[in-house]
């Protein structure tokens, strides 16, 4: 098994949403793929706009024309990949696509390194940082390649799905 990196693959101007789609639709329905292609991401940036005079916090892609995916690189998952809707290539010279560094990686916010936890699906577990700090919840979901969990926490009488990074949040004995 080889190990999971970040590529980035060029798509057409405005296909990025489509393109992610599209690969995300593909694992779905091939199960294969689900451990080979772990995450397809569009970055995006919170960007101030003046509009009218008023100020205007709007989402907007950080690489326009490109999507972040990370996955196993083998003759399968480059094959599908590349004959996805929309795209039209790996980054990278010739047909060899060539992973992110670490380094790149950083400026989007994204961790390569694995954060060791101690806690399970079913765990009752307290944030100690963040907004939800103070609030104690039980594991929904574990998320490794975001490096997140879900838990249900009351809001408003109702239970909500919180997601919150693993390194705020500790076991409850």
């Amino acid at each position: 098994m080889a190990e999971a990196k970040w590529y980035v693959v060029h798509t057409y101007s405005g296909y990025e949403n489509k393109v992610k789609a599209n690969i995300e639709k593909t694992i779905e329905n091939n199960k294969n793929f689900a451990e080979q292609i772990l995450e397809v991401r569009v970055p995006l940036e919170d960007v101030v706009e003046m509009k009218n005079g008023t100020k205007k916090t709007v989402q907007r892609k950080m690489f326009p024309g490109y999507v972040l995916i990370n996955m196993e690189m083998n003759d399968d998952t480059w094959y599908v990949v590349r004959n996805t809707r929309g795209v039209t290539g790996f980054v990278g010279p010739g047909s060899k696509p060539v992973p992110l560094t670490e380094a790149e990686m950083k400026p989007l916010g994204i961790k390569s390194e694995n954060v060791s936890i101690d806690f399970v699906e079913g765990d009752s577990i307290a944030v100690v940082a963040g907004v939800w700090k103070d609030t104690v919840g039980v594991v929904q979901k574990l998320d490794y390649s975001k490096q997140t969990a879900t838990i249900n926490v009351e809001l408003f009488g109702r239970e909500t799905p919180v997601e919150i990074s693993f390194a705020e949040v500790r076991k409850l004995k």
